[in-house]
């Protein structure tokens, strides 16, 4: 049985042996491990090792701590297939999946590595009279991250590369489900030569979080995870004093207008709705089909997800894995009940789907339900599982209001053949992320992933140039260097004007 525990101070650090949650393979539902869950002192533990560390990370040259992150994105690179099999192995994602949220977790240390450029501050000479200005950003100091399961490698990823280039040491809370590619990204940390203390993992559930949310010493937090408890994390950090970003949930919606390539839209439906088997939290869950379009785009998924493979992440030849939980699994399956029950149309049932692996794996196939209002509970809710939801509208009017309604913003996405109503949509739906033609519109790492509406907590988004804002503090220093017999008291306010009239 594989035992998962903390990283504190740069080694691994055993838990308390009466708090352990068990960690599962879901594509076969038997148990592969158990994982500590940390008490109140030993996240302080993990916080005093981050705070002795801080002063020297802090103070040691932007150069070596680029350099540092250049051997971690090597280390990284070179590990991509052994950190995707853990993920695999407890999450379920197909390989090439889990492979694929590396990558994109490399390609924020790639812009972690650019910590030289991306601190440079502004100077002006002359302000006013002898005075010159300079901005600069400094680090917050001891900053946690709390991550979800559905991207155990690349969410963290996102979170502690950035940080600790910015000269912040790290506290990292993974989700309990999937926890083994924490530790993993720990040892290569320490591999890499940064310091013992810099990056630290506390495993745990509940106990560990609201112990991040409120200690004293923690000055900002990071957060991805379900609308609630982002609301939860941020109200709870905030009030404590802390800088938060807690991202939250999302119902994102994929509009396919008359004129687009059907084919390409069905096959870009099916893959960001089943992709992961749905738990992302920028999968495309609604289909709005406008003027008419819906029927041809049911029939391509109903094509496309007949011959789609569902199996275990192992196997080359499997698309789409199984869910994180056998109770996830019984939950997001229960939905098409309810849009039974609430008279929209189940066209795909995934729960009858075959699957060539383990029968007691969490298995739920690709479904689909058409004829969906936006009053009924499957619209509503964020199912997080691959059940897609075809909803009917008129016009371009039409959607753009249903997301406008809609409770959440992470992101939304067209598929059209004309750039006038793709511009108009651009500009006017209410969404932090916007896909045109692209279903799946997660920016790159020198740009910042944040939603708006319920999907955001907090003011900044993650990584790219809000991720070093949301790290770091603005200075202004205003300075002034007279020469001996110049200078001549005043009690005005200081204001360039009067200084110019001297």
């Amino acid at each position: 049985m594989n035992q998962i525990t903390h990283w504190i101070d740069g080694k691994p650090w055993l838990g308390d042996a009466a708090r352990r949650g068990r960690v599962f393979n879901p594509a076969t539902g038997q148990q592969s491990g158990e994982v500590d869950f940390a008490t109140v002192d030993e996240v302080d533990e993990a916080v005093a090792a981050a705070q002795r560390a801080f002063p020297g990370w802090r103070s040691t040259s932007l150069s070596r701590r680029s350099t540092a992150l250049f051997s971690l994105r090597a280390l990284l690179a070179s590990h991509v297939d052994d950190l995707a099999a853990l993920v695999t192995s407890e999450h379920g994602k197909v390989h090439a999946d889990a492979a694929g949220e590396v990558a994109r977790g490399l390609e924020v240390i790639e812009y972690a590595c650019g910590i030289p450029q991306l601190l440079k501050g502004e100077f002006s000479e002359g302000a006013s009279t002898g005075i010159n200005v300079h901005s600069l950003r400094q680090p917050v100091g001891v900053v946690a991250g709390i991550t979800p399961f559905n991207f155990p490698a690349m969410v963290p990823l996102w979170m502690f590369p950035l940080a600790i280039a910015c000269g912040n040491t790290f506290v990292l809370k993974p989700s309990e489900k999937d926890p083994s590619a924490s530790v993993y990204l720990a040892e290569l940390v320490a591999e890499a030569g940064i310091p013992e203390g810099v990056f630290n993992v506390v495993q745990g559930d509940k106990v560990a979080v609201d112990r991040i949310l409120t200690h004293p010493d923690i000055a900002a937090v990071s957060f991805v995870g379900s609308t609630p408890v982002a609301r939860h994390v941020y109200e709870t950090a905030a009030r404590a004093g802390k800088r938060v970003q807690a991202l939250g949930g999302a119902k994102n919606h994929m509009v396919v207008l008359p004129d687009a390539d059907m084919a390409e839209a069905a096959e870009a439906a099916v893959s960001a709705g089943y992709g992961s088997a749905g738990e992302r939290c920028m999968a495309a869950s609604v289909l709005v089909a406008v003027g008419g379009c819906g029927d041809a785009l049911v029939e391509g998924i109903r094509r496309r997800v007949d011959g789609l493979e569902v199996g275990p992440g192992t196997d080359p030849k499997s698309e789409m894995g199984p869910l994180i939980t056998a109770e996830h699994r019984d939950k997001v399956a229960s939905y098409l009940d309810i849009g039974t029950e609430e008279g929209a149309t189940v066209v795909i049932d995934g729960r009858g789907r075959r699957v060539n692996g383990d029968e007691n794996g969490y298995w739920l196939g690709p479904s689909l339900i058409d004829d969906v209002a936006p009053t009924m509970q499957v619209y509503r809710d964020e199912i997080f599982g691959p059940v897609l939801s075809v909803v009917r509208v008129e016009s371009l009017d039409d959607a753009l209001a249903l997301i406008r309604a809609n409770g959440f913003g992470n992101g939304a996405a067209i598929f059209t053949g004309d750039g006038g109503a793709a511009q108009r949509f651009e500009t006017e739906v209410e969404a932090g992320m916007v896909g045109i033609n692209v279903a799946i519109p997660v920016p790159v790492s020198y740009y910042s992933f944040g939603g708006w509406q319920g999907s955001l907590f907090g003011d900044l988004h993650v990584y790219g140039p809000d991720g070093v804002r949301f790290y770091t503090r603005g200075k202004a220093v205003t300075s002034r260097w007279s020469r001996i017999g110049e200078h001549h008291a005043s009690l005005a306010f200081p204001n360039a004007a009067a200084s110019e009239s001297r």
